[in-house]
Formats: structure tokens, sequence, C-alpha cells
């Protein structure tokens, strides 16, 4: 057993006790309010090179956290118990891109009921990269890269500069019972934005931000969303896709028993127009949904284009294939309940609405359904009455990359 004192009082404890005899957990505290970075990361390597499964445990309190990057691989299993809170630096800190990242780490978890606090009001000022790309990042306030068998769960984000979470090169995870927490006008705080990952589930969780509750963005692969809530934000988005080069085909998402909440859009899929590459997302299922006044309920946009940052003469190369809304129930903010944009260059292909039921009270008439090229399959019963007549509908910008 030994202890280390840094300049910040802070108290690193390696205890064994734990998962065996043999096992490791390291402690890591200090006095309220200060930073802990430098012992987090010493507790995290040590817990990393044990030869057998370890822990790290954060103990209740308020600290400060640092930008800290916690890398494998490791030798065993490592899991990471937060308790306590951990708080960014409050200032814009434009140009940088990450906050607190977990890299290739095989055989992870995440847990304890603790809370990432980002600190983010300053940056929300600031943030003007939902109008322009050319604008300077804001931190993403935790990273998982390279992450595989890994369980994240009981933990909350709160108040994130930009993204709260971001998955990228995941395999097999695993995410059960997290908040996110942003004030509605918070700009590009998406909840949890996933790409170029395999087999991830997002379970059992509530998600109150300033633009998507999740985003999928390229190269996902076999997401599993169940038991979501979401709102208020942006709903729950594949895409946007086709902004870059070099994107990959999305296949096999599914949203299932959800819940979303006086959001600004519902299940939608957005493609750009003008697309700078030639992908498909296939295999994209939308099931048993509420929808508590929601506006544009049921969105496919293939004309997505943020503050006129695209050529809208130019049709989406982005094909979209297989696509369903079943059992979708609830309440329209607006007049256009159901839009289905495709794309002049690729019509959608096997696309399948089946029971829709999204009543609309306003003033402006009963609920719309409207469909551009593309002849979807209808089952059961629709409400409104499927690809209804009337004028081509305009793509509502958000601004919400």
């Amino acid at each position: 057993m030994g202890s280390y004192l840094g300049i910040s009082a802070v108290l690193f404890v390696i205890s064994l006790l734990g998962f065996s005899a043999n096992a490791e957990v390291f402690n890591v505290g200090g006095s309220p309010g200060s930073d802990i970075t430098q012992a987090l990361l010493k507790a995290f390597t040590s817990a990393c090179q044990a030869p057998t499964a370890s822990k790290v445990v954060i103990t209740k309190g308020e600290f400060k956290l640092g930008e800290i990057e916690m890398t494998g691989p490791c030798k065993a299993p490592v899991e990471i118990n937060l308790q306590g809170t951990l708080k960014a630096d409050g200032k814009a800190i434009q140009g940088k891109e990450r906050w607190v990242v977990f890299l290739r780490i095989n055989g992870f978890k995440l847990n304890g009921g603790g809370i990432f606090d980002g600190e983010g009001n300053a940056a929300w000022r600031v943030n003007n990269c939902h109008k322009t790309f050319e604008c300077k990042k804001l931190p993403i306030s935790i990273r998982f890269d390279f992450v595989e068998n890994a369980e994240i769960r009981d933990i909350s984000s709160i108040d994130a500069k930009n993204f709260h979470i971001n998955v990228l090169g995941a395999k097999n995870m695993t995410f059960d019972n997290v908040k996110v927490i942003a004030p509605a006008e918070s700009p590009n705080t998406d909840g949890i934005h996933l790409g170029r990952s395999e087999g991830v589930k997002i379970l059992n969780s509530k998600i109150a931000t300033g633009d998507d509750c999740i985003s999928v963005g390229d190269g996902m692969k076999n997401l599993h969303v169940e038991n979501v809530m979401c709102g208020p934000g942006h709903g729950i988005s594949v895409g946007s896709l086709g902004r870059y080069v070099h994107e990959q085909d999305v296949t096999g998402i599914t949203v299932v028993n959800c819940t979303l909440q006086g959001t600004d859009n519902g299940l939608r899929i957005k493609t750009w127009p003008s697309a700078a590459c030639a992908t498909t997302a296939s295999g994209i299922h939308f099931e048993n949904i509420i929808l508590n006044n929601v506006s544009n309920p049921i969105l496919i946009d293939q004309e997505y284009c943020p503050w006129n940052q695209c050529n809208k003469q130019k049709p989406s190369t982005i094909k979209l294939v297989d696509i369903s809304f079943k059992n979708i129930r609830g309440t329209s903010g607006n007049k256009d309940a159901v839009k289905l944009l495709c794309s002049k260059a690729h019509p959608c292909a096997n696309v399948e609405i089946g029971n829709i039921n999204l009543e609309y009270k306003g003033a402006d008439g009963p609920p719309t359904f409207m469909c551009s090229n593309v002849s979807p399959k209808l089952v059961g019963t629709q409400n409104p009455k499927a690809c209804s007549a009337g004028p081509t509908p305009k793509t509502a910008a958000k601004g919400d990359l």
C-alpha cells in the first residue's frame, strides 16, 4: 500500500481490495475543488499495467479535471468507478477538441453514478460551428476511441462545450442508464455521437440537450437503441451523411421503444446534397416510438443544407435502402408530420411505413404526409394519409450539423 501527495494536495491510495485476492483497487480523491488530473492518470496507468482485472475509484466530492487521455492496451480489464463530480475548465478553450479520452482499451467499465461537468456556458456563447465550416473546435467532453468490450453504466454528462459523448472505432460496447443534460439552446451539444463502430447498444437512458440526442455518423454498423427518453434536443438522427470525402456505409440501425418530448425534430435521416462521397445507408428501422409535441416527427431529408453551406442544385449521392417507420404515434409540433424527401439521383428504395398515428391541432390545418422521389410500402393504417398532395416542401434548416 502506498500514498502520493501532489501539488494540489490530492491523495492517491493503492489498496489490495477488489475483484479477487490478487486484484488491486486504486482510490483517487482529494480536498474539495482540488485538481486530480495527474493522480487519475497515475492511477489508471497503474491499473492498466496490472496483470489481473483492476479498478480505479474516484471518491465522492467535486474535483477539477484537466485534459486527460487514458490509453491502453491494458494487460487485463479495467474498471473506473466514478462516484464524484469532475469539472472541466470553465473557459471557452477554442481549438482543443477533447477533454476526457479513453483510447484503445479492450475490456473496460465506467460506472459509479458520478458526473462529468463540461462547464460549457462560456463556450456556447462563442460557438459558431453550427453556422460555418470555418470555426475553432471546442472540446468533446468524453471520447471513447477504439474501445472494445465495454460497459458504460450509471454516469451523467452535463453542460458539455461540444458533444457530450463521442464513440469512434468501438466494438461491442453498451451504454446503460446514461444521463445527458444541457440547455435546449446549447449549440452542437449532441448527446451521444457514434461513427465507424460496430455492435453498440444505448439502453435505458435519458438525454436532454441542445442538439441531436443521438446522432449516427458514417461507418456505423449494428447500433441498437432502446428505452431512451429524448428531449429537449433535435431528436434521433442518422447523419448527417455525405459531407466528407472518405465516408463509409452505414448499416443496421435499430431504434425501438423510445419517447421523444418537445424536440425540434423526431426520427430523422439526413444527407447532404452535392455530397462529397457516394455511400449507402441501409437497414435503418424505427419502431414503437412515442412522439409528444415533436416538430418534423418523421423526416428523411436528402436536402440537408444548414445555413446554405452546400449546392442544393446537385442531388445527394447517398443511397438510402431498406428503411422502416413502424408503430409511431403521438403529436406533431407542426403541420409537416411526415416528410420523405429523397434524392432525385438515387430515390429511396424499400421504404416501409406501418401504423403511423400523428395528431396535429394547429390553426394551419390537419397534418400532412409528403413524399418526394420515394414510393413507400404502406402497412396498416396511416394518420395522416400517406403522400398527401401539396406543394414541394421546403427543407427545415435547424443549423445542427
